[in-house]
C-alpha cells in the first residue's frame, strides 16, 4: 500500500488533480485475452485470475451501448517466427505463447464484444506504439479514453501515458484493470492518478454515461 504521508507529499506538490471526462468517449479494454486470463489453463503462463476485472468491464460496456461509445479492443500476437517480438522476448520467454491465429491471442470469450467493435493488434506494451489508434481516435473526435484491462503495471500503464502525450484523457477504472502484482497494481495506481490520469470507480463512469444520456434526451 502507498504510505499516506507519501500521497500527502504528492498532494502538496500539486500532483494528483482530477483531470475530468471530456464529450466524447471510446472504452479501451486492453489485453483481455486468453493468454493473459485463462489462468485454469497451464499453458497460458502469462495469465492471473481477472474474473472480477472481466465482470466491470462487461458492466462498463453494457451500458455503454445505447450511447453509441466506440469500444476498442487489443490484442497481443506474433508472427510464426517470433521476429516481430524484437528484443523484449529477450526479457520474457512468456511471448512465445502468443503466436498470431491460435486461442491465446483470442479476446476473452466472456467479454460482451459485438461486431462493430474494433480490435487492434499491437506488438509492444503501448496501444498506440505501432497501431493506427491515434488516428482511429482523431477520425471519430474522441477525446477521452475509459480504460480497462491488464496489466495495470505493463499495458495499461504504457498506454495511459501515451494517452495523454497525445492528447487524450486517460480515465483509469480501478476496479477494471489488474496485475499479476497486487503491490505492481496499486503502485501504478497510484502513480497514474499523480502524473498521468485519473483512477476512477466503476460507478463513476456509469454515473458519467448517464449523465450522457441526459444531455442526449434534452437535445
Amino acid at each position: 500500500m502507498i504510505d499516506h504521508e507519501e500521497k500527502k507529499f504528492f498532494e502538496k506538490q500539486g500532483f494528483g488533480k482530477e483531470m475530468g471526462f471530456g464529450q466524447r468517449p471510446a472504452i479501451l479494454v486492453i489485453d483481455f485475452i486468453n493468454a493473459f486470463t485463462n489462468y485454469q489453463d497451464s499453458d497460458m503462463v502469462l495469465a492471473a485470475n481477472l474474473e472480477k476485472q472481466l465482470i466491470e468491464t462487461n458492466r462498463l460496456l453494457d451500458a455503454s451501448r445505447p450511447l453509441g461509445i466506440p469500444v476498442i479492443y487489443t490484442t497481443v500476437s506474433y508472427d510464426d517466427n517470433f521476429k516481430d517480438t524484437g528484443i523484449w522476448s529477450l526479457k520474457q520467454s512468456g511471448l512465445m505463447t502468443l503466436r498470431a491465429n491460435t486461442e491465446a491471442v483470442k479476446i476473452d470469450a466472456r467479454l460482451h464484444s459485438q461486431e462493430k467493435d474494433t480490435l487492434l493488434t499491437k506488438k509492444y506494451a503501448s496501444s498506440f506504439f505501432g497501431t493506427d489508434l491515434t488516428s482511429r481516435l482523431t477520425s471519430q473526435q474522441v477525446d477521452t479514453l475509459i480504460i480497462t484491462g491488464c496489466t495495470t503495471s505493463g499495458c495499461v500503464r504504457a498506454s495511459v501515458v501515451d494517452a495523454v502525450s497525445y492528447g487524450f484523457r486517460p480515465i483509469v477504472v480501478e476496479e477494471a484493470v489488474g496485475d499479476r502484482s497486487v503491490a505492481a497494481h496499486n503502485q501504478s495506481l497510484f502513480d497514474i492518478q499523480a502524473k498521468y490520469g485519473d483512477v476512477v470507480s466503476v460507478e463513476t463512469v456509469l454515473s458519467y454515461f448517464e449523465e450522457m444520456k441526459k444531455k442526449a434526451l434534452s437535445h
